[in-house]
């Protein structure tokens, strides 16, 4: 599991600018949703072009935080990373950047039906689930967006972001959410990336600048307290 750590000055500037440390204090269970990014074997299978270790050492934490939303009323989304043929075209800029060895080898194990397409067995993925797909890092683009039609659907006005990695899809995914005005988290125990380095610059961007970072625990506690109030 990655040491994550908000830097002290930026929760200053943080609580001089807002007057508190989170700026979610609460959770509407019925208007939450957890977005679950690329928990899927190309990310996490040992030996995997793209493995992520820690990503396999977050699942109780995303499968701790599915329960608790369910429980509040949410909705679990989980999202896909579909990579077929067609993405060298219409995504170019990306897969310019690989070799054709390397591009291809992406395009194999992201297609469906590829060995590293499906979402890891130990998540526990619910019928009641969405499950949406998403072929750049951000599950916003291009828009309009499958995911932004089923946020509508649902009267969803707050996202909690988890999954791998951070510092690419998840953040991408958790900007473009506050961009889209949607009140936005990133889980800073339920996201995972290659390195410390690298999982801690992105949530202490994106808490300094476009949302609230929060933990496992913390996040828990608040859907908690909605499903206390609601019961009273």
């Amino acid at each position: 599991m990655h040491k994550a750590t908000i830097k002290p000055e930026h929760i200053e500037t943080v609580i001089r600018r807002g007057g508190k440390k989170h700026s979610v204090e609460s959770l509407k269970g019925s208007a939450t949703a957890l977005v679950v990014v690329d928990m899927q074997i190309y990310f996490m299978g040992e030996g995997q072009p793209s493995e992520c270790p820690v990503a396999r050492e977050i699942v109780p934490n995303i499968n701790q935080l599915a329960d608790a939303t369910r429980r509040a009323g949410g909705l679990v989304i989980w999202i896909q990373t579909h990579s077929g043929p067609e993405s060298q075209d219409c995504w170019s800029a990306y897969y310019d950047r690989m070799t054709s060895e390397n591009s291809m080898k992406r395009v194999r194990g992201m297609s469906p039906g590829g060995s590293g397409f499906d979402l890891w067995p130990e998540l526990d993925v619910h019928d009641q689930d969405k499950i949406v797909p998403k072929t750049r890092y951000s599950a916003f683009i291009p828009s309009p967006s499958k995911l932004e039609s089923v946020l509508k659907e649902h009267s969803i006005d707050t996202l909690l972001i988890t999954g791998v990695s951070t510092c690419t899809c998840c953040e991408s995914t958790a900007r473009d959410g506050m961009m889209l005005n949607y009140r936005t988290m990133m889980i800073s125990d339920g996201c995972a990336a290659p390195d410390d380095d690298l999982h801690n610059n992105s949530i202490n961007q994106f808490y300094l600048q476009f949302g609230d970072v929060q933990s496992t625990e913390e996040v828990i506690a608040l859907l908690n307290q909605n499903i206390a109030a609601a019961a009273e």
